[in-house]
């Protein structure tokens, strides 16, 4: 069982970096979620999985990469989920869950355009 995490304290514009995450929650801000969680530019959204792709397609326009994050360890994504969001014009890197949070708050303290699907630990 992984411990509870804490990451970095980085100043961020009207941004909402991932501050912690653990068995089954992610801390979006001062925010608690529990369970999957989409961090959009909107703000963070509860998230069902790789068939709930509304949100992310509606997004596509202020988005230029998602990460995926599969949980603890990386994991292969369904074939449709990637293609729809490639065909909508959105890049899609996947990764661990904690990598994911990692490297979107390093390119969210850049400014980039990016966003994460985010399956807990």
């Amino acid at each position: 069982m992984l411990a509870p995490m804490r990451l970095s304290e980085i100043a961020y514009t009207d941004a909402r970096p991932v501050t912690g995450y653990g068995p089954g929650f992610f801390r979006i801000g001062a925010e608690l979620h529990r369970g999957a969680v989409l961090i959009l530019p909107s703000g963070p959204v509860a998230w069902a999985g790789y068939g709930d792709t509304a949100a992310l397609l509606a997004a596509a326009r202020t988005i230029d990469v998602l990460f995926v994050g599969t949980g603890a360890e990386i994991a292969p994504i369904p074939a449709a989920f990637r293609e729809a969001l490639e065909a909508a014009g959105v890049g899609v890197e996947i990764m661990a869950s904690p990598t994911a949070c990692r490297t979107f708050n390093v390119l969210l303290a850049e400014g980039r355009r990016i966003g994460a699907a985010l399956i807990p630990v």
